[in-house]
């Protein structure tokens, strides 16, 4: 206990010295607003198990352990639990993860380990999760950043355990595990490593500790394809308890030790569980809003799952695995994976440059890392390895981004190499051969989504023009903003939209906007979603190129009320078609802006009642309450910023589009004892008493020192 002691004791000197902590009194309990449930039933893809912020692990059940339902490894209505895997991602479309599955049982069995449970049993908050399996075994599951910390008791001394090693959140794949080498070290330690492909290929290494030593076990036969063991653990537990700590690491079963030596040396569940509270008080206190208790639990069940990730993956001695396999020495122990750029670089990013400053210089370290190993910058990693999923080259704008708040805890000459050099030198879904060739991505030289990948690589283009033109570097600022006006060689302006191209500068044809397309479901020239929800792309970086492209402010206006009036053809879930007003598709990341658009025209008030309509009508308090794929914490994102009355349409220019603020008052922690306090005072938008002009506010504004914003 002394042991315990002693490493609690450092760690909160560490997390003191490198948060936000002592800026503000984090009481009262704000874990006591957050549902983990919320999002669980339904395409919002959540789990309830316990994580810490930004932290390697993420232990819960797993119900099923493939199917698009099931990314996350759980869906609420499910009445079967599997067993409790240490890993899984927070609301994505595809699955990875669920690495390491535990399941406690007490009749003898050798197959069909699933078990069901009393739902009502099922209870979760930040840092604990408990149920009850019909089996009358009580789970109870917490976690340090790179240890999960099992507690299972049973209804009688004689207790038996599954260790599944070969499990995993599949996707497309029946096999998983490519290779293991697995020791029984002893009996209260089993230690070794699994090279899996899935949705990434990754090494992971591990290391089970048992409070109690097991009596027996046994290796279940080998089914076809597997290439991993599951054991049977057999234990005589005089007081019913079995204690399981389990630790990860991407480098070796060493770095596995290491990091549960240090976060977890002792066996105290509960000072477990009351240091993880601790933690996510630290956190979850860096806003606070005057609202309801059902608003509350909305709002602060967003921001537990913006701090989901990214996952940092270095281990405690800063050592790190690499997408080129070799292993790498972090800057201040920092190295961040799960990093679903093409949603959360619209929001979630932006966000944690106001109210968590102290990880934004770690990312861009680790986006710039990874490219300096794989040879250009991430698009969409998990374990430190890319899925390349999605389009564009969306670190781009969360490193301009950073540069122009004035982020110098990284190499800027050297990110922005590294930012020219994604951009020039063809790669993963990037061909800029066939881009520069003809100004866009023709739809017969390119198969998939070549409307949308022009779009896309247009804010890439724009946000490297900006670092540029910051940096004083005029020829690289030039070469990117003209081609970052490459959007207009697809406006159609017959059809007033973005309308794929062939490479004789033939449109296609027939051409219908209201169609949807996806990759994987109905492949097209859009990347789910359709050319009405595209349209608006380029606002993301050239508002004042889309009013002139239709026309002037009226014009805009006028497609702006199109959009949000002309009914859905057939809404398809899988094309992105959900919560829908309109094109609006609020349950994908195309649309989370456009409502924001009308702040640029004369009519402010059209965007503010629709901004409170998608506010009111796709969020709830329940597991139903998230229509569509939290992606990382974009969904959750778009509901902070809107509670607060502003969003960042432009991601990396440091402006905020206002809209309305969804509560009476607010008080947003911005680090270094600074606050910004948002009053509703049912007037138009003024800051520190003086009426905003413009449609926006800088981050410099409201980060500068008692900011008051009022509405």
């Amino acid at each position: 206990m002394r042991y315990y002691s002693l490493a609690l004791i450092a760690f909160m000197c560490f997390f003191k010295e490198n948060s936000l902590e002592n800026t503000h009194n984090p009481s009262p309990d704000y874990t006591q607003f957050v549902n983990p449930f919320i999002g669980t039933d339904g395409t919002g893809h959540t789990f309830p198990g316990p994580c810490m912020p930004f932290g390697m692990v993420q232990p819960g059940p797993d119900n099923r352990d493939e199917g698009w339902d099931y990314t996350s490894g759980y869906q609420y209505q499910d009445s079967i639990i599997m067993g409790f895997s240490q890993t899984r991602a927070n609301g994505t479309g595809i699955s990875e993860f669920g690495d390491v599955l535990l399941q406690p049982f007490t009749v003898n069995k050798k197959d069909h380990f699933e078990e069901s449970y009393l739902k009502s049993s099922e209870t979760a908050t930040p840092g604990y999760y408990r149920v009850s399996l019909k089996n009358k075994v009580k789970v109870e599951l917490t976690a340090t950043e790179r240890v999960a910390f099992h507690q299972y008791t049973y209804p009688n001394r004689n207790a038996n355990l599954l260790v599944d090693l070969q499990h995993g959140l599949r996707f497309l794949t029946d096999s998983l595990v490519l290779e293991s080498a697995v020791q029984i070290e002893n009996t209260r330690t089993i230690s070794g490593y699994c090279h899996t492909k899935n949705w990434v290929d990754k090494k992971y290494y591990f290391v089970l500790n048992f409070n109690q030593p097991f009596a027996s076990h046994i290796q279940l036969a080998r089914k076809p394809k597997e290439n991993a063991p599951r054991y049977i653990l057999k234990f005589d537990l005089p007081d019913k308890i079995l204690n399981i700590k389990v630790s990860l690491s991407s480098v070796n079963v060493e770095g596995a030790k290491k990091n549960m030596e240090v976060e977890l040396p002792g066996w105290d569940f509960k000072a477990t569980v009351a240091h993880a509270k601790q933690v996510w008080n630290t956190y979850l206190s860096r806003i606070e809003i005057e609202a309801d208790k059902k608003q509350k639990t909305i709002f602060y069940s967003c921001l537990y799952r913006l701090f989901l990730q990214p996952s940092n993956i270095a281990d405690v001695d800063s050592l790190y695995r690499g997408p080129d396999d070799k292993i790498h020495l972090a800057v201040n122990g920092e190295y961040y994976s799960t990093l679903s750029l093409w949603d959360t670089h619209r929001a979630a990013h932006p966000l944690y440059t106001l109210i968590a400053p102290e990880r934004v210089d770690g990312f861009v370290r680790s986006m710039v890392a990874h490219a300096q190993t794989a040879g250009f910058l991430p698009i969409w990693t998990a374990w430190g390895q890319d899925n390349y999923c999605m389009i564009g080259n969306h670190a781009i704008p969360v490193m301009a981004d950073a540069y122009r708040k004035g982020f110098k805890g990284f190499d800027a000459e050297q990110a922005l190499q590294e930012m020219v050099k994604s951009s020039t030198q063809n790669h993963f879904n990037s061909n800029w051969t066939l881009l520069n060739q003809y100004g866009y991505y023709p739809f017969d030289s390119l198969d998939n989504e070549a409307v949308s990948r022009t779009l896309e690589h247009g804010v890439d283009d724009a946000a490297i023009a900006q670092m540029a033109e910051n940096m004083g570097k005029k020829e690289i600022a030039e070469q990117f903003q003209k081609r970052a006006a490459y959007y207009q060689n697809l406006y159609d302006p017959t059809t007033r939209q973005m309308r794929g191209k062939d490479s004789k500068g033939h449109w296609r044809s027939p051409f219908n906007p209201l169609m949807a397309t996806s990759p994987m479901n109905n492949p097209g020239d859009y990347t789910e979603a359709n050319a009405w929800q595209y349209f608006w792309t380029p606002a993301l970086h050239d508002v004042p190129g889309m009013v002139q492209l239709l026309g002037g402010k009226k014009g805009f206006a006028e497609q702006l009320d199109s959009f949000f009036t002309i009914k859905a053809l057939h809404p398809n879930k899988h094309l992105g078609q959900e919560a829908m007003i309109g094109q609006y598709a609020h349950g994908n990341e195309p649309s989370h802006h456009i409502a924001y658009l009308y702040a640029f025209t004369d009519h402010p008030e059209k965007g503010r009642a629709l901004l409170h309509r998608i506010y009111q009508e796709f969020y709830d308090d329940t597991p139903q309450g998230m229509i569509g794929n939290d992606d990382c914490g974009q969904m959750s994102a778009w509901y902070i910023f809107t509670t607060l009355g502003f969003y960042p349409v432009n991601p990396f220019d440091g402006a905020f589009v206002l809209g309305a603020a969804q509560v009476k008052n607010a008080v947003v922690h911005v680090g270094k004892g600074k606050a910004l306090r948002i009053e509703q005072k049912g007037g138009q938008p003024a800051l520190n008493g003086k009426l905003i002009p413009q449609p926006s506010v800088r981050y410099e504004e409201l980060t500068g020192g008692n900011a008051v914003l009022t509405f």
